[in-house]
C-alpha cells in the first residue's frame, strides 16, 4: 500500500509482525497492541526499532508509559466515519508528547488528509488510487486555519494577536 510522508510518496520501511509469528531479524517491526501488552519484555529486548499498531478502541493512556519505546504509532481508521483515531492522535502529540512517526491507516480518504495532519499525523497509508489522483494537493487546498492544532500552523486568531488587526484587511 502506498505511503505518503513528508509531502511525497515513499516506500514503507516497516514490516508488520503477526501476533503468532516469531520475532525475525528485521530493522523495523510493527506489533499489535495486544501482542505488545502480552510480550512487552521480550519485544523490548528485540534489536529492531518498534512500531505499535493501535486500534482506535484502546485508550492511549493505557500505553502512555511505553510510548518512548516506539518510533512509530499506527492508528487505524476502520471506517471513514469513525473519528476516534483523530482523538488518539491529538492525545499522543499534545498530552503525551509523542514525537515519533504517527501514521493513519485503514479508511484514509483524500478529503481527510489535511485534517489528519492537523491532528498530528505525519504519514498516511493510502490506497493505490492515490497514486493516480492528486492526493498530495489535498495538503495545499486550505491554508488559513482558525483553530490551533498539533501541526504548529499559526491560527488566524494567533496571527491577529501577533500582528494586529491589519492582518485582516479585506481588499
Amino acid at each position: 500500500m502506498p505511503l505518503i510522508k513528508g509531502g511525497r510518496y515513499v516506500a514503507d520501511p516497516w514490516r508488520p509482525l503477526a501476533d503468532d509469528e516469531p520475532v525475525p531479524e528485521a530493522p523495523r517491526l510493527t506489533v499489535s497492541c495486544a501482542r505488545w501488552l502480552k510480550e512487552r519484555d521480550t519485544l523490548a529486548a528485540a534489536p529492531a526499532q518498534l512500531g505499535l499498531r493501535l486500534p482506535n478502541d484502546v485508550a492511549v493512556a493505557k500505553l502512555a508509559g511505553d510510548l518512548a519505546r516506539f518510533a512509530l504509532v499506527v492508528l487505524h481508521f476502520p471506517r471513514f466515519t469513525d473519528g476516534r483515531a483523530y482523538s488518539q492522535a491529538r492525545l499522543l502529540r499534545g498530552r503525551y508528547g509523542f514525537t515519533g512517526e504517527l501514521r493513519a491507516d485503514g479508511e484514509v480518504l483524500r478529503d481527510q488528509l489535511l485534517f489528519m495532519r492537523r491532528c498530528g499525523f505525519d504519514a498516511f497509508a493510502v490506497g493505490e488510487r492515490a497514486l493516480f489522483e492528486n492526493w498530495l494537493h489535498a495538503f495545499r487546498e486550505i491554508d488559513v486555519f482558525y483553530q490551533p492544532a498539533e501541526d504548529r500552523q499559526i491560527s488566524r486568531l494567533r496571527r491577529r494577536i501577533l500582528h494586529g488587526a491589519s492582518d485582516f484587511t479585506v481588499a
